[in-house]
């Protein structure tokens, strides 16, 4: 019998990182997460589900802390990286309390992860980094009018997302990187559709919307990209939409 699988989460207190969080817990996966104010995890979720979820008190920037995140009993790394690590606005103009974290952070999940190599430790995680629309270099993944609105009230962090995309990208780890269209809050049973960029030759297939929620987001990675994983999106980026 194979051992239950680990997810290191990056960005799991809100948004995308909490709702697969809460379908991992809800599978009876084991969970580490990173966390700067642990508090804002705590109680969150049942007793019977926070037995199997670690909270790691933290900064995504701090290697050390980052590798605790990676390890599972000293030995090996995580099976699977959810990484949804993103700037918040500090205003109504757009500007982010951090314009280059997305970039920073996934540098330091990378270090971490060849660090843990060189230490000894054996493993080969799937790295899931949640991105977005608006920044293929391969043409339009929007409709026209959220392309315009993108570019003037989102350009510092597309930037941002682009600069980790190609982070990701250029190692060698198993990645997939999800591009949500705008994001909703809100479950829902709408249909989600998919389309596939391979990031050296280009589209393989499209899926043009205006928008999907956090919640149906986190629930198609946790039911496409770990718990049933057919390798369909190895180093590949997925644009998902309603």
């Amino acid at each position: 019998m194979s051992a239950p699988k680990t997810i290191a989460f990056f960005g799991a207190t809100i948004g995308c990182g909490l709702a697969t969080l809460s379908n991992a817990l809800d599978a009876d996966t084991r969970c580490i997460a990173l966390c700067r104010t642990p508090s804002k995890l705590e109680g969150l979720f049942s007793d019977d589900k926070t037995s199997r979820l670690t909270i790691i008190e933290g900064n995504v920037h701090d290697v050390d802390a980052v590798k605790k995140c990676l390890t599972v009993d000293g030995t090996h790394l995580v099976d699977t990286i959810i990484f949804s690590i993103g700037s918040r606005s500090m205003n109504y103009k757009l500007e982010l309390d951090d314009p280059s974290i997305c970039r920073r952070a996934i540098a330091t999940v990378l270090e971490a992860l060849n660090q843990l190599r060189r230490q000894g430790l054996t493993g080969r995680p799937r790295l899931i980094a949640l991105s977005t629309t608006g920044i293929s270099q391969f043409g339009s993944d929007t409709p026209y009018i959220v392309g315009l609105l993108y570019y003037y009230l989102l350009y510092s962090p597309h930037e941002d997302k682009k600069a980790m995309e190609q982070l990701i990208t250029g190692s060698d780890e198993d990645f997939t990187i999800v591009r949500s269209s705008w994001m909703l809050d809100g479950a829902t049973n709408k249909a989600i559709r998919v389309g596939v960029e391979d990031p050296k030759h280009g589209r393989e297939s499209d899926a043009i919307g205006y928008s999907i929620t956090r919640e149906d987001v986190g629930k198609w990675i946790f039911e496409n990209l770990v718990q049933n994983d057919n390798g369909v999106y190895v180093r590949k980026i997925a644009t998902i939409t309603h």
